[in-house]
């Protein structure tokens, strides 16, 4: 496997360690924000697609899912 296939598989991953804290919490506030704004306009189903991608970034974020140990 090439030395770069690492998370993200780019410049996102150059670092091998996975997306930041900050990453996390930023794309946990913008799936929300996404999926309150879909519900309201009636994508029930895009709503909560963006809801279940909240939901995994809280857990990635506040939870310890995905680090290595």
């Amino acid at each position: 496997m090439a030395r770069w296939a690492g998370w993200g598989a780019g410049p996102a991953g150059a670092a091998r360690r996975g997306p930041s804290h900050a990453f996390q919490v930023a794309a946990l506030a913008g799936c929300t924000i996404v999926a309150a704004f879909l519900a309201r306009e009636d994508r029930l189903l895009a709503a909560a697609v963006a809801a279940a991608a909240a939901v995994y970034f809280a857990l990635r974020a506040f939870a310890g899912l995905g680090r290595k140990r």
